[in-house]
C-alpha cells in the first residue's frame, strides 16, 4: 500500500524559495544589460525594473483584484479583527528583534502586547494594547542587521515579495529558510487546508492594506518604479538611523500614517510589495 506523506512547513519553504530563485533567474537573464548613469544604490536597475514589471503584472491580474474584492466585500469589523491577529503574532517577531538589538524597554513593552492582547484582546482581534495607549513598535531582523552594522547594500527587487536591499533579502530568505517569521505559528499547522488558507488570507489582508498607499503612489509618482524604490530606500535608512541613534521606529502598518504628498513629491511614501 502506497503512503502520501503531508508535506512539512520546511519543506513548503524551499520549494517557494526555488520558485522564487527561478523567476528571478529568468528575469536577470531578460535585464542582464545595465543602464546608463545608474543610482548608486540601485545598480541593478535594468534586471529590478524588468522584476518590477513582473511583480506589477501578477499584481493587476491576481493579488490586487482580490485584495480589492476583500476589501469591499468584508466587513470593516472583521478585517480589523484580521488584521489585528495578524498584527499580533508580528508583534512576537518584533519582540525578538528587539532583545537582538538590546532594547530591553521595547522588548518588554511588545511582549506585554502581545500578552495583552492575546488574553483581553480576544486572541489579538481587539487591540486592547493600543487602545491603552501601548503603540506598536514594529521591527525586523533587516533592521536588526543593520543596527549590528550591516550595510544596505543595493537596492534588489525580489519576486513576488518587491522591494528591498541585498541586506533586507538576506534576512528574509534566511529567516524563512530558518523557519522564522512573522507567520512561522501559520507554517506550524498540520492541518494543511487550514495552513495554506490562513496563509492567504494573510497574504490577501497586507495587500488590502496596502490599497491606500497604492492609490497614492499612483497620483503623486509619474515613475512608479523610481518614486517606490527611492521611498523604501529612505524609509529603511530611517528604521536603521532611529534604532541605532536609540528612537524608536515609525509605524508604517497602516494607510493612515502615511505623510500627504500632494504638495511635495519629494518626500518618501510606504510602498507597496511588488507595487
Amino acid at each position: 500500500m502506497t503512503s502520501h506523506s503531508t508535506p512539512t512547513p520546511s519543506r513548503s519553504i524551499r520549494r517557494g524559495l526555488r520558485l522564487a530563485a527561478a523567476l528571478g533567474a529568468a528575469a536577470l537573464a531578460t535585464g542582464c544589460a545595465t543602464v546608463s548613469n545608474p543610482t548608486p544604490d540601485d545598480p541593478w536597475e535594468r534586471y529590478n525594473r524588468s522584476m518590477f514589471a513582473f511583480n506589477d503584472t501578477v499584481d493587476q491580474a491576481f493579488l490586487k483584484p482580490i485584495a480589492t474584492g476583500y476589501d469591499q466585500l468584508m466587513p470593516d469589523p472583521a478585517q480589523t479583527c484580521v488584521h489585528n491577529i495578524f498584527n499580533n503574532l508580528a508583534d512576537v517577531w518584533s519582540a525578538i528583534n528587539s532583545f537582538l538589538q538590546a532594547r530591553g524597554h521595547d522588548f518588554f513593552n511588545t511582549l506585554g502586547r502581545v500578552l495583552f492582547n492575546s488574553t483581553m484582546g480576544l486572541g489579538g482581534c481587539i487591540d486592547v494594547a493600543s487602545m491603552n495607549g501601548a503603540t506598536r513598535i514594529p521591527n525586523d531582523f533587516g533592521v536588526t542587521l543593520g543596527v549590528w552594522g550591516l550595510e544596505s547594500g543595493p537596492y534588489v527587487v525580489l519576486p513576488f515579495l518587491g522591494s528591498s536591499s541585498v541586506r533586507d533579502a538576506t534576512s528574509t530568505l534566511g529567516t524563512f529558510a530558518a523557519g522564522v517569521s512573522p507567520v512561522t505559528p501559520v507554517f506550524h499547522i498540520n492541518d494543511v487546508p487550514l495552513r495554506n488558507s490562513l496563509l492567504g488570507l494573510y497574504i490577501v489582508d497586507t495587500r488590502a492594506n496596502l490599497l491606500d498607499a497604492d492609490r497614492l503612489v499612483n497620483d503623486v509618482a509619474l515613475d512608479r518604479y523610481s518614486f517606490i524604490r527611492d521611498a523604501y530606500i529612505q524609509r529603511r535608512k530611517a528604521q536603521v538611523d532611529s534604532r541605532r541613534n536609540g528612537g524608536e521606529l515609525p509605524d508604517y502598518s497602516d494607510g493612515d500614517d502615511l505623510p500627504d504628498y500632494s504638495d511635495d513629491a519629494d518626500e518618501s511614501v510606504t510602498p507597496a510589495p511588488g507595487k
